[in-house]
């Protein structure tokens, strides 16, 4: 895959889980959560019952577009979870603690990569396929603020939510960039008629020439 010319962008979108964000091993803190209940089980079990819910969440994270929807989203991966688990416990009461497990760091790269790409005058924005809190974890990564337009439930790879953070920006899809981590994403930004490139962003940034 070529390079892309600097020249030939003015905008760059980014995918979120994979380029920007990877998920702390939430393990220890659900084991946690399930102990005070009074539930004691392996961690390989509690893994598996967590892959069971990853599973089911990347199937259903556009369900999660708004409030009422996040809400029952959220609700749903715990009764996934449990269920996996084979924990009898009710969802509604564990929902909270199992989401307060997941917390997100930011990539090597990709502070130094956002900054380069804004010193060099192009737009960013996020589009991912994620529920209504993807403001909110990119708040607590400390990067909200290099993206002028964040599109959450972006059902890539469909190209309506690449399309839609373009308009936001007011840049053409031949104008601009797509990068991610995720075969969805290569075709989403084929689909919107925008230019490609792989994460890791530090090596996608890096290729810009």
């Amino acid at each position: 895959m070529g390079g892309v010319k600097i020249a030939d962008l003015d905008a760059v979108t980014l995918d979120a889980y994979g380029t920007l964000v990877t998920l702390r091993d939430p393990i220890p803190e659900l084991r946690v959560a399930l102990e005070q209940r009074g539930i004691r089980q392996p961690d390989e079990d509690i893994r598996a019952a967590f892959r069971t819910e990853v599973a089911y969440y990347r199937e259903h994270s556009g369900t999660g577009h708004d409030e009422e929807g996040l809400k029952q989203l959220q609700r749903t991966c715990a009764q996934v979870f449990l269920g996996a688990l084979g924990a009898g416990l009710d969802a509604d009461e564990f929902g909270p603690a199992y989401v307060s497990a997941m917390h997100f760091d930011v990539l090597p790269g990709v502070h130094e990569s956002l900054e380069k790409l804004r010193a060099l005058g192009l737009e960013l924005a996020v589009v991912a396929n994620w529920d209504l809190s993807l403001r909110s974890m990119l708040g607590d990564a400390g990067i909200t603020a290099f993206f002028s337009v964040v599109v959450h439930a972006a059902q890539k790879p469909a190209p309506d939510g690449l399309l839609r953070a373009l308009g936001a920006l007011g840049v053409e899809p031949r104008r601009s960039m797509h990068v991610g981590d995720d075969e969805v994403d290569a075709e989403g930004a084929a689909a919107a008629g925008m230019h490609f490139m792989p994460a890791p962003i530090r090596e996608a940034v890096g290729a810009l020439t």
